[in-house]
């Protein structure tokens, strides 16, 4: 079991992740103001939970997964909105309905979940969008380990 940080070692590392950045930006490797503008999806992954995905050893489902990711990116989010929600397009779902315990970052005043498709065969990861970053949440590799899916 993982221990716990501390409040101190959690402020330190968010201290140096924030000199990180600093660091960065004033070098000009990255223009900030136009990434965090751009109207494409950024995906994150701090929150992912391994429920469905630890016991997935097919390789072919995360290239398939990322392959997918990358075309979300270069449809952004307009295309996205538009898209068919089998296809690229994306839905809610209440909080409730989800399986596993949620992370810390879902907040009470959180109510739905946004769901992708992972790949072709639908199944979904689970997420929430907050401007452009998309939090992972949830990987579903076997349909209904995350939710319940109707017929």
């Amino acid at each position: 079991m993982a221990k716990k940080k501390s409040k101190s070692q959690r402020n330190q590392e968010k201290k140096g992740d924030t000199i990180f950045i600093k660091e960065v930006v004033e070098s000009k490797i990255i223009n900030t103001e136009n990434v965090l503008n751009e109207n494409y999806p950024i995906f994150c992954f701090k929150y992912l939970s391994d429920q469905s995905i630890k016991g997935c050893n097919n390789p072919k489902f995360y290239f398939d997964f990322l392959m997918r990711l990358k075309k979300l990116s270069e449809l952004g989010w307009n295309e996205i909105r538009k898209s068919p929600k089998h296809s690229f397009g994306m839905e809610s779902i209440p909080k409730q309905k989800i399986k596993p315990a949620l992370p810390s970052c879902i907040t009470p005043e959180v109510k739905d979940l946004h769901i992708l498709r992972a790949n072709g065969n639908n199944l979904p990861f689970v997420g929430i969008q907050i401007q452009n970053i998309f939090r992972v949440l949830f990987i579903e590799t076997n349909f209904g380990d995350i939710y319940n899916h109707q017929p």
